[in-house]
């Protein structure tokens, strides 16, 4: 393909710095509109020079990727609700051995949970209990942090919805969800393992000290915590982040000091329990505690301070601090003994009612875990990953027996509007002729029949996700690292396919731009309440070339193997 004229080149190319300049830095100080505004500025601008026309821009949309994404973010939400984050956190903890046991143990977890429910979620769900772990052990945060952002890119790898490049790449090549992950599925866990290695190596004079010692050393260096005057409380989704106050009272076990949490609740506790927008676990616990006060009081005691301590195994004391203004909830006040026979007799009339409650939840909780697993066995299968997607998104929808609209406000739109901005802004530019000219220089020395061709055409992809993202490089480069390969094998070109999707998803790990969830680690863990840590470029740079550039030689050998 040849140059266009030269007023469309100049012209594409000025719409598409803009979008470039937008989605890597969202926040530039003469435009601070953001990725999404600034993916819909570039379509638009595309359009106006007339670089391409308005049919070919709804034409360049891509609806199966779109649908998928969709798909797997409602699957996501309802998998959060269901409790299975917070299974994979306790995970963590389970007999742990150490601090370096724990080190490894964040690794596996996040690598497979993002290969399962897309890294982005696994980093959005994972980071704050991550880092409430490591201050109850007074352990450095750091290493626990770079093991959920590193090994959470390595993991999304795997699958073809592990990332939106990966979702990109299985409906562009045809490859199937079992090819896929045959291809690519060892060399994640090589990859995996080789990362946690390095990051045990890294770090092993940190891990190694005594947890004695390593309070004495934060203390005296002073660890990278934010104020708690400069946070606030924050609960994010699966599908994008949204500023709701956590209600799970086992969060609250885990401080060391009295909590705030503004929140209203209704004490006479009617309604379904899965409308609400907290888990399900938390639904119940406030569910049993109001049917326990609903004979003694209907309603909601608020004060703006608490005298004294409640003693009793179940008390629970609320407080504020000077810097924020909430409203304190006491929950569970121990009845005075006079009352006390008549609150156990009200609590056993009221048990078959809690019981039945407690059934519809484990009942709905298996039914969300079922269809999930019957979508991973129909993408096993072959199925269509796109209408597979949205059929289990719709199933979940119907059994939930609510108005879908609180399940739906939590899909990030912006997201799904982002990519269609992307879509028609990567066609445009292509259109220029531009990104084939470049290719046709680079295309004779990195065919992947040779080793030095693949380890230039890696060159290539991990220089090019850093510096356009990933999902563009695989949208600038698809296509045409297949069709070089075809010209070689049909299986060649499937390997080039999964090369592309290794190596771009491994590459974000580069540098903390890299990746989207190495900045949703990096933001949440700023604001996190009580337990915010600033994890700053330079310390994740310093980490993250000597491992991607281990990660991603060992996987291109696997890969190209294959």
């Amino acid at each position: 393909m040849v140059l266009a004229s030269t007023s469309k080149v100049v012209l594409g190319c000025v719409a598409f710095g803009i979008f470039w300049v937008l989605a890597v830095f969202p926040s530039v100080p003469f435009m601070p509109v953001g990725r999404t505004a600034g993916s819909l500025l570039g379509a638009m601008l595309m359009v106006l020079f007339r670089v391409i026309t308005p049919e070919d821009a709804y034409a360049a949309i891509d609806l199966p990727i779109i649908g998928l994404l969709f798909g797997t973010m409602v699957v996501s939400i309802f998998l959060e609700r269901a409790d299975m984050f917070k299974y994979l956190g306790n995970l963590l903890q389970w007999k742990s051995r150490g601090s370096k046991d724990l080190l490894f143990r964040v690794c596996i977890v996040s690598a497979i949970a993002s290969a399962l429910f897309t890294n982005d979620t696994c980093c959005v769900v994972l980071t704050e209990f991550i880092l409430k772990v490591a201050r109850q052990n007074n352990l450095p945060p750091q290493p626990f942090l770079l093991a959920l952002a590193t090994s959470s890119n390595i993991g999304s790898a795997a699958t073809p919805i592990g990332n939106p490049q990966n979702l990109v790449i299985a409906v562009e090549s045809g490859i199937s969800f079992g090819q896929f992950l045959l291809g690519v599925f060892p060399a994640m866990i090589v990859g995996v393992l080789t990362n946690a290695a390095i990051l045990l190596c890294y770090f092993w004079k940190y891990l190694s000290v005594e947890p004695t010692d390593q309070q004495e050393r934060g203390n005296a260096t002073g660890p990278e915590v934010v104020a708690d005057d400069e946070v606030t409380s924050h609960r994010f989704t699966p599908a994008r982040m949204s500023h709701v106050s956590s209600l799970n009272p086992d969060d609250f076990d885990c401080v060391s000091e009295p909590i705030i949490r503004s929140t209203s609740v209704n004490a006479s506790g009617g309604g379904d329990l899965r409308s609400r927008s907290v888990n399900s676990e938390t639904d119940m616990q406030f569910s049993i505690k109001s049917l326990r006060s609903s004979s003694m009081s209907h309603e909601m005691v608020e004060v703006s301070t608490v005298p004294s301590v409640l003693e009793g195994a179940s008390s629970r004391k609320f407080t504020r601090t000077a810097s924020q203004q909430r409203s304190v909830i006491i929950e569970d006040a121990p009845p005075s003994p006079p009352d006390a026979a008549a609150a156990n007799g009200e609590k056993d009339k009221e048990l078959p009612e809690v019981v039945e409650k407690r059934w519809r939840v484990l009942v709905w909780k298996t039914a969300v875990y079922l269809i999930t697993l019957g979508m991973l066995i129909a993408l096993l299968m072959g199925l269509n990953m796109s209408w597979t997607a949205i059929t289990a998104a719709l199933v979940l929808l119907a059994l939930d027996f609510t108005d879908a609209q609180a399940c739906l406000e939590k899909v990030s739109y912006s997201l799904l509007i982002f990519f269609c901005g992307m879509f028609i802004t990567v066609d445009g530019f292509n259109k220029t002729g531009i990104p084939n000219t470049m290719w046709e220089l680079v295309e004779p020395y990195s065919r992947i029949d040779s080793a030095r061709g693949v380890a230039l055409l890696g060159v290539v992809i991990l220089i090019l996700s850093n510096v356009a993202s990933n999902v563009p490089t695989v949208l600038l480069l698809g296509t045409r690292v297949a069709a070089s390969a075809a010209a070689i094998s049909p299986a060649s070109e499937r390997k080039a396919w999964l090369i592309l999707a290794y190596v771009s998803t491994v590459a974000g790990n580069l540098t903390l731009l890299g990746s989207a969830a190495n900045l949703i680690v990096c933001e949440q863990a700023r604001r996190a309440q009580f337990f915010g840590y600033n994890l700053s470029f330079w310390s994740h740079l310093r980490f993250g070339v000597p491992s991607t550039i281990v990660v991603t030689a060992i996987g291109l050998l696997i890969v190209s193997s294959y």
